[in-house]
């Protein structure tokens, strides 16, 4: 006995096989998380090691590069890159996807401790993160205080909100933007180190042998034992100042003699401000692959919790919050389900005109739903834009088998047959057509499964849900569907005013159609042209259509980089981020909060002449211009801004989401000499290239230095040794670290360094002496030559090799594809063997997705002939299905071409999802003509009375799927643009590929089928006859 024959026989338990379902679907809901897309971010490590004072080429070679090298030995590194600048050397791991970001950052820590012998010994110990150095926080807080100053907001904000917040499941760090951390600074005076006969080393030994708390052991008596501390430590200016340098005969030194010590900040150079108030600000910079929405609702609910802890005069505000727009989107997603449910309905319920018809098919909308997150669940997926798109597209999918049910019992009972004869006939009659179109759209996504990178994440999550929601909306149309019709289904049901005034409409839809078809198949040659002019077409269509990752959404913010020339000081750089600030505020009414930064300290590659702006736009719908119209508008205002050069970003719908622009084109070569002779005449060529606004390059040999020569012969001659030399500019000039000191139960850093008028110009290097072996104070200028040179500010290394990579910004109206493809020609021009090129960010996750379509294209096509093949054991009937792809594949690239839409990683879901859904209805059609071959009937009358048979219930799917697909393409709602070329193409493809299918499948099946022997029908009919019972016996 069938599935559907016990569903029949037993009521009662088809309702609990439904009812079973739901329950799990809600129960897996209960336990899924909430992000906006599937976790496609990949383990990224960063490795940050500083080295003060030490300038790029020094960081590369005596830092950089034995990391890299000790590295490189791990598995499953994507890529390796490095930066190397002023001070600092953050070498990155991108990971394949899939590897898990714990065992990566064992992996790294353990290679990185290996070569910790390598480096330098005054380098700080190398920083191991599970983070991306350079990827962008989610959200943003505020700290101010009308009575305290930054140093003390910083330590509120380091002490209170980030040991609080970093605890917080899924973040990596809590970052204090604009943090002026406290440290104890000596400012030292050259004249009086020169008198006193001193240098700036022996300053840092005093300190080291007076600064310095050792475990002093215990007093042990016979009854009490006590420990015993040495409160050797120095704390305030005032024990600082206090120093003993040096003892003479005459007197002691301090450091009060030659300079001072006060608390400062650690860093001077830098200052946020938020709409043009200085402040702190707490960040939270997400591992990846962590739930964004998750960290933010726990991030406000502890703020608000530390919001009655805090002292009065602290105000904090909410800045920035990237979940805003994700909350936004899959909030829309979730009501298209509801509008798109409420048209299915409709459209059936215009079809059947009776409401007891209407409800079986409609009964498998939400059990199909909810227990498809009981899927999701068991693979692991979260509620996103792409699953829960699954299950607004699946709307329209899962009713199809529902109304085919539906449609051959009620025909059975119009014949006569009893309700319960009728559904058991009816069901077994369409079994065969249920199931193969199953397993023709399941088959469509196993592909997936087959990819890596972004792509195959993307569609992975995408396929399985929708494939799932399929196979059950199935499970359900063959045990509850049948089990309903015959409870409520009647002989004569159709008797309303409504269906007998409908119904003759219907009827003559139905002859003009068989009439139309009769009329075609008598040249039924003709759907070889049509079929080759559809192919042509698409040949055509693919190389034309514009190509991008994703459509770029209205997110509600920009981000504005500043980049002034090479040697700005932090002075300059601070007031032209105040200048923009100001042309923010005249230039875009639409800002309703902008947060500045001046020399950032954190990132990879920042610098004393950088800074950005983190702008957050007003909702879509209180302003007049969109995000793109006002970073348009915004890029010709700062193209006349003459100060530094700046250009506008805007996030990505999906991929890599760093602050940068979306092309990025990397060039390696194999010494630094080969990028700084081409470089020039690549950037030329860019410049000049009318695909880009904005075109840059994060490699430059211009930075202005001084470089000391030293005289060796003569500092021999007096006694003093380089080393000297190299020490006393050290740690006179760099800032370096002289050792530490305790505050507030908190360890902090001794800075010295040279007050700022006695190191603000090349001359004052003549002030700086240094001590013979003798004793004597010798002039730095009597030992050293000046000479003024450029050299690189930082270097970028790609895979082990010396890179640059060039950065553009898209013209209006073009797209990443053109992008890629312009940087391209132009390295075919410039560039010779010597050089290597990779694409980075978006640029290469759109390369991904671009390969992987054409594999998962013709790896589906192939799977569905198989599955056909299998399922109607012959080769040449899947044959003529598959002649639906091409149809519907022209009736999608018209649509996407007509409207201006692109071909992107949407747009590919929708296509590659056409072949499942339009050869649905080849298989509807060809199963019944060879049922009604079986039956006796010629090919020709077969094929006619098949198609017209399933004329009806063919169109009434093909509306529902449309109709729960055009919510999508109306682009209603945030985070809708980018998936309306999903819905354009779908609603195309399904249009144009119904209705020739109605004609060319008939046609080419008339040419291609054969007529059955007498023999042959009569085995088939005994197979048949025997498949229930050896079901039975088995």
């Amino acid at each position: 006995m069938s599935l559907s024959a016990i569903s029949i026989r037993r009521p009662v338990l088809a309702t609990v096989m439904s009812v079973v379902l739901v329950i799990f679907g809600l129960v897996g809901y209960s336990f899924l998380g909430v992000r906006e897309f599937p976790a496609v971010d990949p383990a990224v490590v960063s490795v940050s090691t500083s080295y003060p004072g030490a300038n790029a080429q020094v960081i590369e070679t005596q830092i950089t590069i034995p990391l890299e090298e000790s590295i490189n030995a791990v598995a499953g590194i994507r890529n390796l890159t490095s930066v190397s600048r002023d001070g600092r050397s953050t070498v990155t791991v991108e990971f394949e996807l899939g590897v898990d970001l714990e065992t990566a950052v064992n992996d790294v820590r353990d290679k990185v401790s290996s070569a910790v012998g390598q480096l330098p010994p005054d380098a700080e110990p190398p920083l191991v993160a599970k983070a991306d150095a350079d990827s962008f926080p989610i959200a943003f807080l505020g700290v101010r205080s009308s009575l305290r100053n930054l140093l003390e907001l910083t330590a509120v904000a380091d002490t209170v909100f980030k040991t609080r917040l970093q605890t917080i499941p899924g973040v990596s760090e809590v970052d204090i933007w604009g943090a002026k951390e406290y440290s104890m600074r000596l400012w030292l005076d050259p004249v009086r180190l020169a008198a006193y006969g001193l240098t700036p080393t022996d300053v840092r030994n005093a300190l080291a042998e007076s600064n310095v708390e050792l475990p002093s052991g215990r007093i042990e008596g016979e009854l009490v034992e006590l420990t015993v501390r040495t409160l050797s430590r120095l704390s305030t200016p005032a024990e600082f100042d206090d120093l003993i340098v040096k003892r003479t005969p005459e007197a002691l030194v301090r450091l009060r003699d030659i300079g001072y010590a006060e608390l400062g900040p650690l860093n001077e150079r830098t200052i946020l401000k938020r709409d043009g108030v200085p402040m702190v600000g707490v960040v939270l910079r997400p591992q990846p692959g962590a739930n964004h929405i998750a960290i933010v609702d726990e991030f406000r609910k502890r703020v608000a919790d530390l919001q009655r802890e805090i002292p009065a005069d602290i105000e904090v505000g909410f800045g920035f919050d990237t979940t805003v727009f994700i909350r936004a989107s899959i909030n829309e997603v979730k009501e298209t389900i509801l509008v798109a449910s409420g048209l299915v309905v409709l459209i059936i319920f215009l079809f059947l005109r009776e409401w007891r018809s209407t409800l079986v098919p409609i009964v498998v909308i939400p059990i199909s739903l909810i227990a498809s997150f009981f899927v999701m669940y068991l693979a692991g997926f979260s509620v996103n834009v792409l699953t829960l798109l699954a299950l607004v597209l699946a709307i329209g999918l899962v009713v199809d088998d529902a109304i085919v049910v539906l449609e051959n019992i009620y025909a059975k009972i119009e014949r006569g047959l009893d309700p319960v004869t009728a559904g058991l006939e009816g069901t077994k009659e369409i079994f065969f057509a249920v199931i193969a179109t199953t397993l023709a759209l399941a088959a469509v996504f196993t592909p997936l499964l087959f990819i890596g990178g972004l792509t195959g994440q993307l569609f992975r999550e995408f396929g399985v849900v929708l494939a799932g929601a399929v196979v059950i909306s199935s499970f359900v149309a063959l045990t509850l569907t049948p089990m309903l019709s015959t409870r409520l289904l009647r002989t004569g049901s159709h008797t309303g005013w409504l269906y007998r005034t409908t119904e003759p409409l219907f009827a003559a839809l139905t002859g003009a159609y068989r009439r139309s078809l009769e009329i075609f198949l008598r040249a039924r040659w003709l759907a070889f042209p049509v079929v080759l002019a559809c192919a042509a077409t698409c040949w055509l269509l693919l190389p034309a259509l514009p190509k991008e990752l994703a459509p770029l959404e209205d997110r509600n913010g920009l981000r504005i980089n500043a980049l002034a020339p090479e040697g700005t000081s932090y002075e300059y750089m601070a007031a032209f981020m105040d200048e923009l600030d100001d042309v923010l505020g005249r230039e875009v009414q639409e800002v309703i909060d902008a947060t500045t930064i001046t020399s950032p300290g954190f990132g990879a590659a920042s610098s004393v002449n950088s800074g950005f702006v983190r702008v957050t736009l007003a909702p879509p719908a209180e302003r007049t211009r969109t995000q793109q119209e006002i970073a348009a508008d915004l890029t010709r205002v700062l193209s006349r801004m003459s100060g530094a050069r700046s250009f506008v970003s805007q996030e990505p719908t999906i991929g890599d989401r760093r602050s940068g622009a979306p092309v990025q084109f990397v060039i390696q070569a194999r010494t630094l000499q080969d990028l700084e002779r081409t470089l020039p005449a690549f950037l030329e060529a860019a410049k000049a290239d009318p695909v880009f606004t904005f075109v840059d390059v994060d490699l430059r040999f211009n930075k202005p230095e001084l470089q000391l020569r030293i005289d060796r012969s003569r500092a021999l001659t007096l006694g003093v040794s380089v080393r000297d030399v190299a020490e006393t500019l050290q740690f006179a000039l760099s800032g370096q670290r002289y050792g530490y000191f305790i505050l507030d139960d908190k360890q902090y850093q001794v800075i010295g360094q040279l007050e700022r008028p006695d190191r603000s110009q090349p001359a004052d290097l003549r002030t700086i002496h240094v001590r013979a072996a003798g004793g004597a104070m010798i002039p730095l200028d009597n030992l050293v030559e000046l000479d003024e040179a450029s050299s690189p500010p930082t270097l970028y290394r790609f895979n082990r090799y010396a890179s640059a990579t060039v950065s553009a910004i898209l013209a209006d109206g073009r797209t990443l594809g053109e992008g890629i493809e312009a940087m391209r020609t132009h390295a075919a021009a410039v560039l010779d063997e010597r050089f290597t090129t990779a694409l980075a960010g978006q640029s290469r996750d759109f390369a991904d997705s671009t390969d992987s379509l054409l594999f998962v294209f013709l790896f589906a096509l192939l799977l569905v002939y198989l599955v056909l093949a299998a399922q109607f054991e012959s080769f040449r009937d899947p044959l003529i299905i598959m002649i639906t792809v091409p149809l519907a594949l022209t009736g999608a690239l018209l649509g996407l071409w007509i409207f201006g839409h692109s071909l992107n990683i949407f747009s590919q879901i929708g296509l590659v999802m056409l072949i499942g859904l339009v050869t649905k209805n080849g298989i509807l059609i060809v199963e019944f003509a060879n049922q009604r071959k079986l039956a006796g009937l010629s090919v020709g009358e077969a094929i006619v009375d098949a198609a017209a048979a399933r004329f009806r219930p063919i169109l009434m799917t093909s509306l529902s799927t449309i109709l729960g697909i055009a919510p999508i393409a109306l682009q209603l709602g945030a985070g809708s643009a980018s998936r309306v070329s999903m819905g354009v193409g779908v609603i195309w493809g399904m249009i144009m590929g119904t209705i020739l299918t109605l004609y060319i499948i008939p046609a080419i099946y008339g040419l291609f089928s054969r007529e059955l022997r007498d023999d042959e029908r009569a085995l088939r009919r005994d197979q048949e006859a025997a498949a229930p019972a050896l079901a039975r016996s088995s």
